[in-house]
């Protein structure tokens, strides 16, 4: 037979397709070599990292390139178990993502994962019953695998890869890849967690003690509360940290310190109780967290986060009759992740800690008080046993001697020098009931509340305020008119922290002529053109209440001057 012959070429076909054939399942075979090799470099890969937004990252950039999608993203799942509150895409520029707006939460098909957490595989992720379509500007997407990721028996969230690169639709083979990929994820995060969680907890430990450390050297309350506020900040990775302190006769918590975003002008902010993070916490004794604090419809009068803050906590500093002490708020930028319980704890108990710094605090500025108000007795005793005595017997000497003296001038002289004698025994008698303050059984009088409102807005202001005090303050002011004096003073120091930007603020309060009278001047910016604001319309109705008057003024150097007044009773 020769070489053309038919039953010659049918075996070399036959060989042919053998051949080809065998190349086919060599490729195949290669193809699959190089796939799990590809697996394991991104399970050693995502296994290596111990930051959890590495780890998180590390995920779905692998999870795109073993599939070859050209879209990846990772959704973790918030504390609520039904939306997400973190979205880490691959694929899409910067630009994009914020062309096209707010970040999923999880609904419509993104949802669908998190409600069943089990692989979901597409051909046309828009015929989906559960599809709501896409935002404006978003980029067309058609083919999609979502996968869950576990970690331990908790979902923590779901991996979601659209548009496999060539037009083709994911295989089995692809949803068998990314599920083993999930495991070795689920592993991994909760190795970053365990580890973040331990470092976490060192952080706090070492705060504590720094807190312990300033307090057993003296360091004075604003300096612990600083701080109190800024480790907190700083271990949280916040963006937002302060301290809301309550404070008598303001309806609301005042700002004493704050770090981070516009701290300079939330530095004596008045937070309302109601409607309020902070205002919330410190009534229920307890935490209240927020996933987007401005958009919360449980807090719509929330002042406190500014534009671009998301995620918020509000912990009260310890308790006292039913309420706190104070409130630490701390909140993180838009996008940032949620508080999560690994991370409450630990800060429950530094508040806890931080509240018994500030009881310590306390304590040592009462005994400081003691102390002074001892040394005061002291030197009112002195006062009285010594020089009122001495000055009584020169008077008496001096009336005698006026008797022998026969000029008629020299004889006037001594006379008003025994009437001047006189008034000055009526000024240190004046003295020494100011220093006889402390009123054991009915607690501090007006003298001593102002003396600490005035010492405590050193912090709001940012520095000390020129006090003066005249008159019988204690004996001459009523208590119904002290409280309302000090929620006057308290309100005006805090519009002069928050409006005024001055650098000298001076406080006088006196008592005499039948009135009390309360200035407070500062060397600001002034008061605005438009008119007055509402807190200040309220000392007016204080005021007229009290058949008294309230004035503002703009002295020709600058800055603002406001007078309170109120008529005494009769006989003070």
């Amino acid at each position: 037979m020769g070489v053309g012959d038919p039953l010659t070429r049918v075996p070399r076909m036959r060989l042919d397709e053998l051949l080809d054939e065998l190349q086919v399942r060599i490729d195949e075979v290669r193809g699959t070599r190089d796939r799990v090799h590809s697996l394991l470099e991104a399970v050693v890969s995502v296994g290596r990292e111990l930051d959890l937004a590495q780890v998180l990252r590390r995920i779905v950039e692998a999870a795109a390139l073993l599939v070859d999608a050209e879209y990846g993203a990772l959704g973790v799942i918030g504390p609520d178990g039904r939306t997400l509150s973190q979205f880490l895409t691959v694929g899409l520029m910067d630009e994009e993502i914020t062309e096209i707006g707010p970040l999923p939460a999880g609904h419509g098909l993104l949802g669908e994962v998190i409600h069943h957490p089990e692989p979901l595989r597409l051909t046309d992720l828009g015929a989906h019953s559960s599809s709501h379509g896409f935002p404006a500007h978003h980029p067309p997407m058609r083919t999609f695998l979502g996968v869950p990721i576990r970690v331990r028996d908790e979902v923590f969230g779901n991996l979601y890869l659209t548009d496999k690169r060539g037009g083709i639709d994911f295989d089995t083979e692809d949803e068998a890849v990314i599920s083993t990929l999930s495991v070795a994820a689920g592993v991994a995060i909760d190795n970053a967690r365990l580890y973040e969680g331990a470092q976490r907890q060192q952080r706090w430990l070492r705060a504590n003690a720094e807190i312990t450390e300033s307090l057993l050297s003296g360091s004075s309350r604003p300096a612990v509360l600083e701080l109190i506020a800024r480790r907190a900040q700083e271990i949280t990775a916040a963006r937002l940290a302060d301290i809301a302190m309550p404070v008598a006769g303001i309806d609301g918590l005042v700002v004493e310190f704050a770090v981070g975003t516009d701290a300079r002008a939330r530095q004596g902010l008045v937070v309302p109780f109601a409607g309020t993070l902070s205002g919330a916490a410190h009534a229920a004794g307890r935490l209240v967290t927020a996933v987007l604090a401005p958009a919360d419809e449980r807090y719509p009068a929330e002042a406190q986060v500014q534009d671009g803050l998301g995620p918020a906590v509000a912990v009260p500093l310890g308790t006292a009759a039913g309420e706190s002490r104070g409130v630490l708020l701390l909140a993180r930028a838009a996008g940032e992740p949620v508080f999560g319980e690994g991370e409450l704890e630990p800060l429950v108990a530094f508040a806890g800690q931080a509240t018994l710094a500030l009881e310590l605090a306390e304590r040592r500025r009462d005994a400081e008080q003691i102390a002074l108000l001892e040394e005061r007795d002291r030197i009112a005793r002195d006062l009285h046993d010594l020089a009122i005595q001495r000055l009584f017997a020169t008077g008496m000497t001096l009336q005698s001697a006026a008797r022998l003296v026969e000029h008629e001038g020299a004889a006037d002289r001594v006379g008003r020098a025994v009437d001047d004698l006189d008034e000055t025994i009526k000024i240190i008698r004046s003295t020494i009931f100011g220093l006889r303050t402390k009123d054991r059984e009915s607690g501090p009088g007006l003298r001593a509340r102002a003396a600490r409102a005035v010492g405590d807005a050193a912090t709001t202001l940012g520095h000390p305020p020129r006090l003066s005090m005249e008159g019988l303050l204690d004996t001459d002011v009523p208590p119904q008119i002290a409280d309302h004096v000090m929620a006057v003073l308290g309100e005006l120091l805090s519009n002069a922290a928050r409006h005024a930007q001055a650098t000298r603020v001076g406080v006088t309060l006196k008592a005499g002529r039948g009135e009390v009278l309360l200035t407070v001047s500062d060397n600001g910016k002034g008061m605005a053109a438009q008119g007055r604001r509402s807190g200040l319309r309220n000392l007016d109705e204080r005021a007229q209440g009290l058949g008294g008057s309230f004035t503002h003024e703009r002295p020709d150097e600058g800055g603002t001057r406001l007078v309170w007044r109120a008529p005494l009773p009769t006989g003070s």
